[in-house]
């Protein structure tokens, strides 16, 4: 059986991946930079501050989320590691996408081979119903079907 939702598409695309799944808002650079470098190589996550997904691989998920916080390098940081090809493969939105996180799929969709598919406004229902490793098909009109 699979739940469909229905949100508004940023960035349009059709993909299917695992879902990754955070409640909370995600923090773009504290994320995905590393110790001495800009970004970590393997899309490793990196937030302490955000349980749910330290340590969890982010590249070719679907990263379901409600915001992301943080600093204003968060669009060019999503670009860059999509550059890298460590970055998610979709951005699920519980709540409407911040202007630094919608531009950092615009970049990757117009500069980057590896674009990142944005979709907001799925609601509160999708981010408690959608669990960590299920498997989420995005269309280009913004229907989000998660499969049980």
């Amino acid at each position: 059986m699979a739940r469909v939702f229905k949100g508004r598409v940023v960035v349009p695309g059709t993909v299917s991946a695992e879902a990754l799944v955070t409640h909370s808002g995600f923090n773009t650079l504290a994320n995905l930079k590393t110790a001495g470098s800009f970004l970590n190589p393997k899309g490793i996550l990196q937030d302490h501050n955000n349980p749910e997904i330290f340590g969890k691989a982010i590249p070719k998920k679907a990263l379901c989320l409600p915001e992301t916080i943080g600093s204003t390098t968060g669009g060019m940081v999503l670009y860059c590691a999509s550059c890298m090809k460590v970055g998610p493969a979709c951005m699920l939105f519980s709540k409407k996408a911040d202007t630094l996180a919608v531009a950092g799929a615009v970049l990757t969709a117009n500069w980057s081979d590896y674009p990142i598919v944005l979709v907001d406004e799925l609601g509160d229902e999708f981010l408690e119903y959608v669990k960590e490793g299920q498997m989420i098909h995005v269309s280009q009109d913004g229907t989000v079907t998660v499969e049980d």
